[in-house]
Parts: structure tokens; sequence; C-alpha cells
């Protein structure tokens, strides 16, 4: 019998994990596309999807939302290769003595946090992350009241691990620019805050104090009233917010249909492609073949300094008058 031919995915595969043990994909950097994957290599989409989807259960990729699939870094844990005794969070070892003894409050919320940032926050539970510090349940009660309890204090350690400056820059924009920037690498550090923080209904987190703070003190010095600086500080972190909760979304999404965001999108084209091609939408014609890549990052940036021009705006009249 002669030699069983290796699959035409797992060549493409083979090739692709080579580029980054080897460095010449680097922590970080994307990989060639479904449909860049198609084109180099000749090969159907259902191949090109298969090559990723094997990168992504070996650990050695991810997808970000509007970015695509990146090389994932090294120091990150690989949880469909971890063995089901292997630590999954911070301060976990084998030997960890089990029972109410060996439980902290820091440790429930650092558990809680590393879950939903694996898995998203639908799988943060009293049980599940009990089972992660191998406690029972009930001992968890001693430390938090309920899962509401536990979810304040997972929004409010994730704002303290970045605070912001001791004193804000001196032009007012700057500030704000800065103050929102860092909301966003936050949302973007944490996908599960975005979706869980209320703006009718707000929690209690004291490390978002500050941020309030911050934007009522510096627009309040440069000429605006408290109520219209705190709504301004409301809309600066709704706008942040809501781009933000695409980022979770996606990711359940990725989880249910095996798809990353640019994997999906390449499914709809035949179908969006059959309805331009009727030419009662020039402009979205024109669009798709020139081609357009979703950026979320861009997207914030772009919004951000839209909204930043509408308040300098209202500034300078309140200067005027």
């Amino acid at each position: 019998m002669g030699e069983r031919a290796v699959p035409r995915y797992s060549q493409i595969v083979v090739e692709l994990r080579r580029r980054i043990e080897t460095g010449e994909l680097a922590p970080g950097d994307r990989l060639p596309s479904t449909r860049e994957i198609t084109r180099q290599w000749g090969v159907a989409m259902a191949t090109a999807t298969k090559v990723l989807t094997e990168l992504r259960r070996e650990g050695m990729v991810r997808a970000v939302p509007g970015i695509g699939t990146v090389v994932e870094a090294p120091s990150r844990p690989v949880r469909t290769a971890r063995p089901p005794s292997a630590p999954s969070v911070p301060g976990r070892t084998a030997d960890t003595p089990s029972g109410q003894s060996a439980l902290t409050l820091e440790r429930i919320i650092a558990a809680a946090v590393t879950v939903a940032d694996a898995e998203g926050l639908a799988a943060v539970s009293m049980r599940r992350v009990a089972g992660e510090l191998r406690a029972a349940p009930m001992s968890l009660y001693r430390h938090v009241a309920d899962k509401d309890d536990l979810l304040t204090r997972m929004m409010d350690t994730a704002i303290a691990e970045h605070p912001l400056p001791a004193a804000p820059p001196e032009g007012w924009r700057e500030a704000i620019e800065l103050a929102a920037r860092q909301l966003w690498e936050l949302f973007r550090r944490h996908p599960w805050f975005a979706p869980a923080l209320s703006v009718t209904r707000p929690q209690l987190v004291t490390s978002a104090l500050p941020y309030s703070e911050w934007i009522l003190s510096v627009l309040h010095s440069h000429g605006l009233d408290l109520h219209s600086a705190f709504t301004a500080h409301l809309m600066l972190l709704n706008y942040a917010r809501g781009i933000a909760v695409n980022l979770e979304a996606d990711r359940e999404a990725e989880a249910h249909s095996g798809l990353d965001s640019e994997e999906w999108t390449d499914t709809q084209e035949p179908a969006l492609l059959e309805i331009l091609a009727t030419g009662r939408f020039p402009a979205l014609s024109r669009l798709a073949a020139t081609g357009y890549h979703l950026d979320l990052d861009a997207l914030f940036e772009f919004g951000l300094q839209r909204l930043l021009d509408g308040l300098a705006s209202l500034l300078d009249e309140n200067s005027a008058g």
C-alpha cells in the first residue's frame, strides 16, 4: 500500500504553523484571511476555513473582532490543550488545598475574571468559579453576596488595574482623549465588561468614579456647567460601550458558528453581490468594488474625534457667552 496522501488543509496548517514557530509570524501578526488562503494556495473556501479552525483549536491563533485572525501570544494559556487537572486561574496549582481556608476574595474575583476573559460572561457562575478554585460553591458566599455582587467586584478590579494618571493634561481635548482611549482599552482587554455595564441602572463600581470625576472636572474647568459636563461624560461612555458590545457578541457568534467575523462575511458575499448587481445601490456597489475592512479601533477613533469636535463647539459657545 502506498503512503496516505496528506490532506490539503493539513499541508497549509503545517506551513502556517512553521511560520509561527520560526517567528516569521510574530504574536499579534494577522494571518492570511480565508479569502487570501484560497487565492494563495488555490483551495476552496471550506478548506481555508478548516485551516484557521485547526490553528485556533491548537491555540496558536485567535480571532479578534474587526481585525481578523492573529497569532496568539505564547504566554496565554491554551484551553483546548490543557488537561482537566491543569491550573486555569491565578494562584491555583495541583497541590492547592481545597476548602474554605484556601479561599480569599481576591482569588475568587481573579478566577471569575479569568473565566470571563477566556469564555465570556455567560460562562461565569458561582459553581464554575468554585470549580476553578476547587472549592464548594456555597463557600463562595462567605466572600460575595451573590453573582451580581461578584460581577460588580470583577468590574471594580478590572478598572483598578489601570488607573488614570494623577493629573490630566492641560488641554481639555487631550485630557478627554486620554480617558476615553483608556476606557476603550479596558473594554478591549475584557470583552465582557461593556455588555455587563449598565448606563440606566449603573452599578456602584468605585474604581469607575475617578473617570467621572476626571471628565467632570476637565469640562467644568473649561466653562461647561456640571449637568452638561455629566451628560457629555455619559455620551462618551455610552459611545465607547456601544462599539465595545460587539466584542463579546462576536466572540459568542464565533463560538456557535465556528467562523470568525471575516469568515462569516465571506459566506454572505455571494448573496450581497447578487443584490448589488441589480444596480439599485450604486454607492454601495462602488464601495464593494474597492473593499471595506471593518476595524473597530479605527471606528472608535473616528467617532471619538467627531464627538470631541462637537464638544469643542459647545465649549466655544460657553466661552463666548
